[in-house]
């Protein structure tokens, strides 16, 4: 494997790290607090590092099934952020989300986790 495509590796998994902290954070708790907003943003830097990375990497056409669920699965976070840092400037912190931003925040995860499992999938069959 090459070198940038082990530290995109690397830095796609931070971001699952960092999506992780968030969602879950934000889940539980139901409110915007620094903490989500904080990872989210720094899960969204590093989803897109590691994109820009994979594409570069990569031998194959960017628009493959896994690279359009990757594109997509990133839209939606970049999406969450902005509506979860939207939600906190309008209403401030500790304040419970509204129920569609909160059921968003999840269907947006767990897509996003599907593409990161397919995608690690697919470098373990090679």
């Amino acid at each position: 494997m090459k070198t940038l495509a082990i530290f995109a590796a690397t830095i796609v998994t931070l971001a699952l790290i960092s999506y992780s902290i968030a969602i879950i954070t934000e889940q539980r708790k139901k409110v915007v607090i620094n903490i989500v907003l904080i990872f989210l943003t720094l899960g969204v830097i590093l989803d897109i590092s590691a994109t820009t990375m994979m594409i570069i990497v990569s031998e194959n056409s960017p628009f493959t099934i896994h690279g359009i669920m990757g594109y997509s699965a990133l839209a939606l976070m970049i999406t969450d952020a902005f509506l979860l840092w939207r939600y906190r400037i309008r209403n401030g912190s500790g304040k419970v989300v509204t129920r569609a931003i909160h059921l968003y925040s999840r269907v947006a995860y767990i897509l996003w986790v599907l593409a990161y499992i397919t995608g690690s999938l697919m470098v373990a069959m090679k």
